[in-house]
């Protein structure tokens, strides 16, 4: 893990922990967890894990909602995480439009740099996942270990084998969000067996 004790996880928002909406995620009401997701990063957080968020949020940029609204939405993911025992440490966020030009929206790896710089961390082999293209490239290209979520716009790659040849080559594939904890943590206890003999 980058030569570090701590175990970073870096996640996508929409599509990954709440359900995706092609007209954005405008405000707490419509902030709608994703089935066990909640529970997945429970899950994380009681193994030692942190979890960071990574997000593009164009809607501000394009004016659909304000920081209040961006607030209130996170506010409510973090009460909601409390209520079954999870917690996100921090949620970065690139606030830009897509003509703006900036290094922080996916798949710019920008938003990943300032994660590592924030926890001093080298991002090599760090999981991140996510439910779209842009997330896995902009977390290949910090040097982190990609996954695909098949919820969100990833569903449109259920059945496609392999994947298309833009995504990461080393992109591991997992149902939603409490699947790929199960494999982190299946992967963690595999290797504390082998430590252990």
């Amino acid at each position: 893990m980058g030569g570090t004790a701590m175990k970073l996880v870096i996640l996508d928002r929409n599509g990954t922990i709440n359900v995706h909406r092609e007209d954005f995620v405008k405000s707490d009401i419509e902030w709608t967890p994703l089935p066990g997701a909640l529970e997945a990063v429970a899950r994380l957080n009681h193994a030692g894990w942190h979890v960071v968020i990574a997000s593009n949020q164009s809607g501000l940029g394009r004016g659909l909602f304000d920081m209040a609204s961006l607030n209130a939405m996170h506010a409510k993911m973090h009460k909601m995480l409390a209520a079954v025992g999870g917690r996100v440490d921090a949620v970065f966020y690139c606030p830009h439009s897509p003509d703006e030009g900036c290094e922080c929206r996916k798949p710019a790896p920008g938003l990943f740099r300032q994660i590592g710089d924030r926890y001093g961390i080298d991002l090599k082999d760090v999981p991140t996942a996510g439910d779209s293209l842009r997330d896995l490239q902009a977390g290949a290209a910090a040097g982190c270990e990609p996954h695909l979520l098949l919820t969100g716009m990833g569903a449109a790659c259920r059945g496609v084998s392999p994947l298309p040849p833009e995504y990461p080559a080393n992109t591991l594939v997992h149902e939603n969000l409490a699947a790929f904890v199960d494999f982190l943590l299946a992967r963690e206890a595999q290797a504390a067996l082998q430590v252990a003999v």
